[in-house]
């Protein structure tokens, strides 16, 4: 009985990230958005559906390559070719 039990478990869980991580960005944003709304949820979980529930930009970053502290940009290196004799 108990290993129903645990495999049960196992398969509600196995289901539920695979509907969450192919589930379209608009309904997971909408979904972690009412999710949000319930009461009670760990901080940790809340913390994962408030990132969810934010628009992302197109490209699927989160925009850290334009972060302010990133050292400033060199100088622009010369390449210079050499043709083969």
């Amino acid at each position: 009985m108990l290993q129903h039990l645990v495999v049960a478990l196992l398969l509600i869980g196995c289901t539920a990230y695979a509907g969450w991580a192919l589930m379209p960005a608009a309904a997971r944003r909408a979904l972690a958005t009412a999710l949000l709304k319930l009461p009670l949820l760990p901080s940790a979980l809340t913390a994962r559906l408030r990132k969810a529930a934010t628009a992302s930009s197109g490209c699927g970053c989160d925009g850290c390559d334009n972060a302010p502290n990133t050292p400033a940009a060199k100088a622009p290196q010369v390449v210079t070719f050499h043709r083969k004799r």
